[in-house]
């Protein structure tokens, strides 16, 4: 995967929606591929919003990705070359990216990881604390409350955003949105 020893590492972009995650990988993909890196690029099969085979930020920037159902698929895109593999919308993977993404660090790869650190209703969301607590590096972002302006680290389903299926610990298709479904909150109005 690389000829660099102890090239690999782990980094992660977390907060809630809205705050920029997904921007700030794509920044870091750019950059990558700047400096003449293979990137490998991977979304969640869940996520539908951007269509098929890019990943967008909600400000507009995107980037090329590869489709996957499950973080085991993940290491199968990694071809002869690829210096970094970067992974949206991570909470979607579940707690199987954890050992895939320190695997692929292990093998000498620079692992970029955004997804959200908390549900909609303000627990942790898993692997994002799990990937948080083995990463050489962990950029925590937030995002402006809706209410009064200050710094978000929380998101809330808004009312009129559908009835959630089911526990918002597990994903699924019906918790993707956007600013139709979901705001961003401080603790105070969250």
């Amino acid at each position: 995967m690389t000829d660099e020893p102890g090239a690999g590492r782990l980094e992660v972009v977390a907060g809630p929606m809205f705050a920029g995650k997904t921007e700030e990988l794509v920044r870091r993909v750019h950059r990558a591929r700047i400096a003449g890196r293979g990137v490998v690029v991977v979304a969640h099969a869940l996520d539908t919003r951007s269509g098929p085979g890019r990943v967008a930020s909600h400000s507009g920037l995107e980037v090329p990705s590869s489709t996957v159902a499950a973080a085991s698929e993940i290491p199968r895109l990694v071809e002869f070359g690829t210096r970094m593999v970067a992974v949206d919308e991570a909470q979607f993977f579940g707690p199987g990216l954890v050992d895939v993404a320190v695997g692929l660090a292990d093998a000498g790869l620079v692992v970029v990881v955004a997804g959200l650190s908390v549900t909609f209703d303000g627990r942790p969301f898993e692997p994002l604390p799990a990937l948080m607590a083995v990463a050489e590096s962990v950029t925590k972002l937030t995002a402006v409350c809706a209410v009064c302006g200050r710094d978000a680290a929380y998101h809330v389903r808004l009312p009129d955003g559908g009835t959630p299926a089911g526990d918002a610990l597990t994903p699924v298709a019906e918790h993707v949105g956007g600013t139709e479904s979901y705001q961003a909150r401080c603790r105070l109005h969250r």
